[in-house]
């Protein structure tokens, strides 16, 4: 153990102008019996955060970053890495998942440039982090991430359906920490804590945005706006309008008698007149009322009568058809990804 930090000690001397690096990188990890972890997994976090990764990388300049988590070798030898100054959360599981150190504070040895310590190439908070969302106008797969496709992440023996590998341990971590189980269900359950369901090969399903925009909470930290109604929210389940991962609206609806603005239709009666001829009874009392007369005066004098009743024949006639419209703007396809 001595030679090997005497080694990496000489490297460091010989690299202190370009990265930094923890005593982990090029050592060969065993198990207690002193078998090789082939496949082990290195996590590297942000330090302070359980599940905030910090990118390795493979150049002095790290702008060549490495995939997360660092994968041991047949031999069990992590690979060379280097890390911006400061300290990190390191952590490895075996193959499968099982954690065999976790420290939370580690110092990075060597400054990341310059020679004078500080001011990396890399900002480290500007990579991307667990749970970070991104949108692609492709759906190609992308190392490092998953699709929100309400597909299930789990262990590599877990059988989940989206993706089933150790890397996903921090995302799995990060989704049962902060979203309720009605959004992100694990399957059996919830157990004692995310990290115990996950060594434990449990699924978690991830959320689905399949067809879906992404719209802000009402409140987002300060008072509700009052922008969307309570009725816009369709998951159930409690959710509202300032409950995340809550699902509504409808990309085409069809109106509803109460939904219709109040109106009036306008109907147009032209007039109409009832033609009918008598002869007066002075003239010749015999022959009475003709054409549509009902009724007659059969003396002389003043004449009344009394036409059949008639209708005016008008009728309003429907319009439209009831068919629900869309309800959706311009709109381009293509894939939301979130970061493992």
């Amino acid at each position: 153990m001595r030679s090997l930090l005497a080694a990496i000690t000489l490297l460091w001397s010989s690299l202190a102008f370009g990265q930094g690096v923890i005593p982990v990188a090029l050592t060969q990890q065993v198990n207690a019996n002193g078998i090789p972890l082939a496949g082990a997994l290195l996590y590297v976090y942000q330090v302070g955060t359980v599940a905030t990764p910090q990118n390795t990388f493979q150049d002095f300049g790290l702008t060549l970053p490495l995939p997360w988590p660092l994968a041991a070798d047949s031999t069990g030898r992590i690979p060379m890495f280097y890390l911006a100054n400061g300290q990190v959360h390191v952590r490895l599981t075996d193959a499968s998942g099982v954690v065999i150190f976790d420290y939370p504070t580690m110092q990075v040895v060597g400054p990341s440039a310059g020679g004078g310590g500080g001011g990396g190439a890399v900002d480290p908070t500007s990579v991307a982090a667990t749970g970070d969302v991104k949108f692609r106008p492709t759906s190609e797969t992308l190392t490092g991430w998953v699709k929100l496709n309400a597909q299930t992440i789990g262990s590599a023996v877990s059988g989940a359906s989206g993706r089933a590998n150790a890397d996903t341990q921090a995302l799995f971590v990060y989704l049962w920490t902060n979203c309720t189980n009605a959004h992100c269900p694990v399957s059996t359950g919830r157990g004692a804590n995310a990290l115990a369901d996950f060594n434990a090969n449990k699924t978690l399903t991830l959320p689905d945005w399949r067809g879906r925009t992404t719209v802000g909470l009402d409140d987002m930290g300060n008072v509700a706006a009052g922008r969307i109604a309570a009725t816009n929210v369709t998951s159930g389940g409690g959710d509202g309008v300032t409950t995340p991962q809550a699902t509504g609206g409808e990309a085409n609806h069809a109106l509803t008698i109460a939904e219709l603005a109040a109106h009036n239709h306008t109907a147009t009666d032209a007039g109409h007149a009832h033609t009918f001829t008598y002869n007066h009874p002075d003239s010749n009392p015999a022959t009475g009322a003709g054409g549509n007369v009902s009724n007659i005066q059969t003396a002389g004098g003043t004449v009344t009568v009394t036409t059949a009743s008639g209708t005016a024949n008008i009728t309003v006639a429907n319009a439209g058809s009831g068919t629900a419209h869309n309800s959706m703007g311009p709109f381009s396809l293509g894939t939301y990804y979130m970061k493992l």
